[in-house]
């Protein structure tokens, strides 16, 4: 633990206990560090509806999860509501409800029509308007957890990260304060005329008793930022590569730049990545596995689109893992153990690969660079291949992917696909084109993949 004898953050007047909301375990790390350095007793709150998309959110909270429970402390999860979420940052006032009138209106001021309101929440830069709702609707929730448990203080991560603002923060944190300790209702409370007031306390609106406090804090300061990367790393943390929601990648990095994030990321994760290969095999193999009519998931197969030759064994194009790609080899070994067709790829020119069978350890030998190449029979048949699994850096939720710069994916699964577009098919290949899936590790899904016209986008992406 670290020397946090020199204070350097003052504890609020009789805080014994302060709610904190979590917005994950990297940013938790140090701040639950130092409170229980100093005798205040955390209670984590894991309320993030803003996360985008649902397994990223999952992620997110299993590591908040796992870091609470090595420290014995109290861990409470909250609900993952992204369409309410949705709803409260796409207002058109920044702490309003709607565009009821103009003369209240922050964005468009007077005189516009409603229809005509230039207010965009994809259109929000990091810091801005859709920021704070955010903040605010969080800390709202927080608030009221806080109430519901009898715990006075409630505090936020958030104030962790050097990317967002301070001030933005703090508002949001007073307008939950004010929201319930007034009247407790979800959406701010009222005044007598029906008008919502979301004004920080002041002495003429504050009530006897305020029974939750919000504990601003700037919580970079005191050597925590530095404690955090430390712990991270001896946590092995799962690091995140956005903030969280889907506008939080206006600017979608070059594919040269999100390689450079990738690999560093893989670095980052080392500890973890059997473990998550290990996860990734159970998901795979229960997606390509059959249904009890005898069809296979993987196909969505129905009477209509069903091969006339519905015994033969799928045919399954995998990949022999490099050793920063998803270990799957325990995957193909079922495959063949199931007496199912295995195909691995080779390489064979500077933009040329071809398949291969592989049936065991003994189609494999050692070829440039110490990588494994299949030495099997080689595969011609394409169209009788039903499923693709494709390896990648970085992959994003509309199943666009990025490969590692030399087009071998893409340039083979362009022809397949092609293939089914021009061909007349025999009846075993009569079926759907192959489903390609793409496969990667948790970090490797992110916010956008830049595109390019020659790119292959997959049918689904598991991790």
């Amino acid at each position: 633990m670290a020397d946090y004898s020199m204070k350097t953050i003052d504890v609020p007047e009789g805080c014994e206990e302060v709610l904190l909301h979590a917005c994950c375990a990297p940013c938790s790390s140090a701040i639950v560090e130092w409170l229980m350095a100093n005798g205040v007793r955390p209670t984590i709150f894991y309320y993030n509806p803003n996360i985008w998309p649902r397994e990223e959110y999952e992620i997110r909270k299993e590591e908040s999860k796992r870091h609470a429970e090595s420290l014995g402390i109290q861990w409470i999860d909250g609900d993952y509501e992204h369409e309410r979420w949705m709803e409260y940052v796409s207002r058109c006032e920044v702490r309003g409800a709607g565009c009821k009138e103009s003369s209240r209106c922050e964005v468009r001021g007077a005189g516009y029509e409603d229809s005509e309101c230039p207010y965009d929440v994809a259109q929000e830069p990091e810091r801005g308007r859709r920021c704070e709702q955010c903040f605010t609707l969080r800390l709202t929730v927080t608030a009221r957890k806080a109430k519901e448990l009898g715990i006075r203080y409630f505090a936020t991560t958030l104030a962790s990260s050097r990317w967002k603002s301070l001030e933005q923060i703090e508002r949001a944190g007073r307008i939950a304060e004010t929201i319930v300790n007034a009247d407790g209702h979800e959406g701010g409370w009222h005044r007598g005329d029906g008008s919502r007031c979301v004004m920080p306390m002041t002495q003429e609106n504050r009530p006897q008793e305020a029974e939750v406090r919000f504990w601003a804090q700037n919580w970079r300061k005191g050597g925590l930022q530095e404690r955090r990367n430390q712990l991270l790393k001896e946590y092995g943390f799962y690091n995140q590569q956005y903030c969280g929601c889907e506008f939080s990648a206006h600017s979608v990095p070059t594919k040269t730049v999100l390689r450079q994030q990738m690999r560093k990321a893989k670095v980052q994760h080392e500890a973890l990545l059997a473990k998550w290969s290990a996860e990734v095999v159970e998901r795979l193999a229960a997606r390509l596995g059959h249904k009890g009519d005898g069809s296979r998931c993987v196909m969505g197969t129905t009477q209509e689109n069903r091969p006339q030759d519905a015994s033969a064994p799928p045919v399954i194009m995998a990949y022999w893992p490099l050793k920063d790609e998803v270990d799957i080899r325990p995957l193909i070994g079922q495959l063949v153990g199931q007496g199912r067709t295995v195909l691995l790829p080779k390489v064979t020119g500077p933009e040329t690969m071809e398949l291969r069978r592989y049936t065991g350890p003994d189609d494999l030998k050692e070829g440039a660079f110490h990588i494994m190449e299949p030495t099997g029979e080689l595969f011609t048949d394409y169209g009788q291949i039903d499923v693709v699994l494709v390896p990648g850096m970085a992959f994003d939720a509309a199943g666009h992917r990025l490969g590692r710069g030399k087009g071998y994916y893409d340039r083979f699964l362009a022809e397949l696909n092609g293939l089914f577009l021009r061909t007349n098919l025999a009846p075993r290949t009569s079926h759907l084109a192959p489903r390609i899936i793409g496969v990667c590790f948790p970090f490797q899904r992110v916010a956008e993949v830049s595109t390019e016209a020659h790119d292959v986008v997959m049918d689904e992406v598991i991790s």
